[in-house]
């Protein structure tokens, strides 16, 4: 305890504490249903992103992160050139954050870390199905973040002037 100048005491403030604990990928699917037939037509593909985070506490101040990436292309409007799904998961420690800012860093700040590794991943089964290269651009989670507490926020106050 430290003594102020005016002889009070004061608490030392808590460090925030972070680290990575592991990386690793979960589960993985690679589909290419097309083949080979895909590989004679003209390439010209539309390419589909969705992105899922969900986390878990493990224990204390232990929690699991799993980033989803599910890339869909597809040629012409109904016919899938492949399908790559992947789940990179890591267990990060995370302590001495208030409720705010743990939601910040599981669902924004922990998925920015895994998202170089399974950009990697899909980029890696996409040339193993021998199509061409595939470069997914970064994406901003704490804007996705951001928009996804905006909503809540508004579904909840709707909820309330209903109520």
């Amino acid at each position: 305890m430290a003594e102020t100048a005016n002889g009070a005491g004061t608490e030392e403030q808590q460090q925030v504490e972070f680290q990575i604990q592991r990386i690793y990928l979960k589960d993985v699917s690679f589909e290419a249903p097309a083949t080979p037939l895909v590989f004679q037509k003209e390439w010209k593909p539309e390419v589909k992103l969705d992105l899922d985070t969900k986390s878990a506490r493990l224990g204390d101040n232990i929690f699991e992160v799993v980033l989803t990436l599910t890339v869909t292309c597809l040629l012409g409007e109904n016919e899938t050139a492949y399908l790559c799904e992947i789940q990179q998961a890591g267990i990060f420690t995370v302590g001495n954050m208030a409720e705010p800012q743990l939601a910040h860093c599981l669902g924004a700040f922990c998925p920015n870390i895994l998202f170089p590794y399974a950009r990697e991943t899909v980029g890696s089964l996409v040339g193993r199905g021998s199509f061409p290269q595939l470069n997914l651009a970064p994406v901003n989670f704490d804007a996705l973040f951001a928009a996804h507490v905006q909503r809540a926020q508004e579904q909840q106050q709707e909820q309330q002037a209903d109520a």
